[in-house]
């Protein structure tokens, strides 16, 4: 029929077969196609049956969400939904790899869904800011129940075939030749025929619902929601296709899919969708890979058993090294003790987690680093102690194993020449807790080999991370950044505003947590430690960290947490040192409201954006969105600083920097030139450097 959609009969079983690679993606070009087999096919009596199947490594994981926000072109997906519902003979999808969002509205029209083993199956609109908008939120209730049905949409989450078999959404799971086992189960359904009832038809599952049940789940999802209005229309959606008759529900889910699809937070989801796949290229046709088959972390503390631990999930045999037996036994306890909490929630099976720790190597002894394809410190943040370990590494690393630093802040260029091999020398920075933080800067050295970073780069997808690539700098893209934003804090809160007052403004923007309560989680003797080496000074951090105040690990920092509590509470003596430390310097304490707060946070943030780009520090606009959702909590509705600059208007960032830059009298506020070109232009492509 066309490149993309073929039809071949097998004894009375008609199998279209979808192959649009990579993702087999439902573009106008596949559904067009498609549409014209299926319309053939429903009135073919030499079909008794139609399977719809994908060539490639999975079934159809989605929309083509490149048509997002451009007129649709027909036939577009619920028409072809529609027609499947037509057909009086059955219908079967056959399900590998992934059927998503789209794919598994697809898979929704036919009248039974035959999933290999390994299959996911999920609707994962929302995390595009969007909801199903093929039928999902009306359909999949009716198979699944209206409560299991609002927990998928809600989260996005696929769940794997087994699941979906007990839920009622796979009627078999084939462990072996799954179009074989589809053809098998259409044509033993045709022939013992009967009417084969649609999906739009079922009603039973609906009948069970408990409303008084559904809605407190449904309030219980909203208050997690963070300002999110995908989250809201997904709960609403669902709420439809219990109450409202199927065509109505149907008709309420396409306008609330319009209204999102237009809106800013589904642009700025989408556009973090593309940025983080664009974010961890590495510029070079055809660049060859190194084999990585085993890791070795040097440092068994809190960063080095993560990173381990990151390691041992996505299946890597590791060699984990340290100082002295003690100090690798603590660190293989930590390592143990994470994944027993696993175990205890449910995330991880027994099985699993012996399965994990069979993968580490204990040693004190670099010789036993001999045979890592790749190897990362991650001791000490200093830059003697961390070229001693490059020197040590230079000596027993093999030649063309990967040399990597998980430093935060320092120079890896200097890093580098405590080797005779630089080219294999660069930065992989982590995010605490590194077992489960996404965010990977993969920082590119003056001399690092492309081949090197390019091989990390897919490594980074093999374990489950975002990555990014940055040049060297001070603190990189994020952490350069978060200083930045930082700058104005101890200021805000002499002149009069209260950490609780700062942190409202940043969690009624949408952050997860203010500067403070991420400051009080962290530890505010590191950000302390750091200042030192700098030779910098913050009156009010400084002092409470003198105090032994660093945070939630000893009861009191910017907030009291209260009998090993991990909720903050004001704290009385923190406002009164502020009121002090004001009146030692002369500073006249007023009201301060969220906007000024915003201003003096968030524009010095996007302003420093400007410069890394402007220095080529960062390739694209988009890599710096990337790592401040992911490693920082930007809120993803607002698509990362870079992003919402264009949201908020460059022109504003630009008057107000200067405005706060003549009332202050701080550099921190002069607008960076590619900020002011951005503003005239309203294009971070046009002023984007290259790394």
């Amino acid at each position: 029929m066309s490149s993309s959609v073929s039809v071949a009969i097998e004894n009375g079983v008609a199998v279209v077969t979808i192959d649009n690679p990579p993702v087999n993606a439902l573009s106008v070009y596949v559904r067009k196609p498609l549409y014209e087999a299926l319309a053939t096919l429903r009135d073919d009596p030499a079909a008794r049956a139609i399977v719809i199947a994908c060539a490639g490594r999975t079934f159809v994981a989605g929309a083509d969400i490149t048509e997002f926000g451009k007129p649709v072109e027909q036939p577009e997906l619920r028409a072809i939904v529609a027609l499947l519902e037509t057909i009086a003979k059955p219908t079967v999808a056959a399900i590998h790899g992934t059927a998503l969002g789209g794919g598994l509205e697809l898979a929704l029209g036919c009248h039974f869904r035959v999933a290999d083993q390994g299959a996911r199956l999920g609707l994962t609109e929302v995390k595009l800011g969007l909801l199903p908008g093929g039928g999902g939120t009306v359909r999949l209730p009716r198979l699944v129940g209206a409560e299991k049905a609002l927990g998928m949409i809600v989260s996005g989450a696929p769940i794997l075939a087994g699941e979906a078999k007990a839920a009622g959404l796979a009627d078999a799971v084939v462990d072996g030749d799954l179009l074989a086992e589809a053809i098998r189960f259409a044509s033993e359904t045709a022939d013992r025929g009967g009417a084969f009832i649609a999906v739009r038809d079922r009603n039973d599952r609906l009948a069970e619902t408990d409303l008084a049940a559904f809605d407190a789940q449904a309030t219980d999802l909203a208050r997690k929601s963070r300002g999110l209005d995908a989250p809201l229309a997904c709960a609403e959606a669902v709420h439809n296709a219990i109450t409202l008759p199927f065509d109505e529900a149907l008709a309420a889910e396409r306008a609330l899919f319009v209204k999102l699809v237009s809106g800013d937070q589904s642009r700025a989801q989408r556009h973090l969708f593309f940025a983080e796949r664009e974010a961890a290229k590495v510029p070079g046709k055809d660049l060859q890979r190194r084999t990585i088959e085993r890791v070795g972390i040097i440092g068994a503390g809190t960063m080095g058993g993560g990173i381990a631990m990151a390691f041992a999930n996505g299946g890597f045999p590791v060699t984990l090294l340290e100082t002295s037996a003690e100090a690798l036994q603590r660190g293989m306890a930590m390592i143990e003790k994470n994944y027993a909490v696993s175990v205890s929630r449910g995330s991880l099976t027994g099985e699993a987690r012996e399965q994990r720790l069979g993968l580490f190597k204990g040693s004190t002894d670099y010789a036993d680093l001999a045979d890592c394809d790749l190897i990362i410190e991650a001791v000490f943040e200093d830059m003697a102690v961390k070229k001693e370990v490059f020197g040590k590494l230079d000596a027993v690393a093999r030649p063309g194993a990967i040399l990597a630093t998980n430093t935060s802040y320092l120079d890896v260029n200097e890093i580098a020449t405590s080797t005779a091999r630089p080219r294999d020398v660069l930065g992989m920075h982590f995010f605490s807790p590194a077992n489960a933080m996404k965010l990977l800067e993969i920082v590119r050295a003056e001399k690092t080999a492309p081949d090197a970073l390019a091989t990390v780069a897919d490594l980074a997808r093999r374990i489950g991370k975002v990555a990014v690539v940055v040049g060297v700098c001070h603190g990189f893209v994020g952490n350069r950044m978060l200083s930045a934003r930082g700058a104005e804090n101890e200021f805000l809160l002499l002149e009069g505003a209260t950490p609780g007052q700062v942190d409202k403004a940043f969690t009624d923007f949408g952050w997860p947590m203010g500067p403070c309560q991420m400051g009080d989680l962290a530890g505010l003797d590191i950000g302390w430690r750091n200042r030192k080496a700098r030779g910098l000074t913050a009156v009010i951090a400084d002092t409470l960290c003198e105090e032994g105040r660093f945070g939630q690990k000893t009861g009191r920092g910017w907030y009291r947490y209260e009998s090993g509590s991990r909720e903050p509470a004001t704290d009385p003596e923190v406002e009164k040192l502020i009121r002090t430390k004001a009146g030692e310097l002369g500073i006249a304490q007023r009201e301060i409201g969220a906007d000024e707060i915003i201003e003096r946070t968030l524009y010095p943030l996007i302003n420093e954006g400007a410069k890394i780009l402007q220095e080529g520090i960062a390739a694209r606009a988009s890599d710096i969105d990337v790592v401040w959702v992911n490693g920082y909590g930007f809120p993803i509705g607002k698509g990362g600083p870079m992003f919402w600059a264009g949201l908020e208007g460059a022109v504003r960032i630009v008057e107000r920097l200067e405005y706060w830059r003549q009332r202050t009298g701080r550099g921190i506020f002069e607008p960076a030139p590619v900020l002011r070109r951005f503003a005239e232009t309203g294009s971070w492509e046009a002023v984007g450097g290259a790394l």
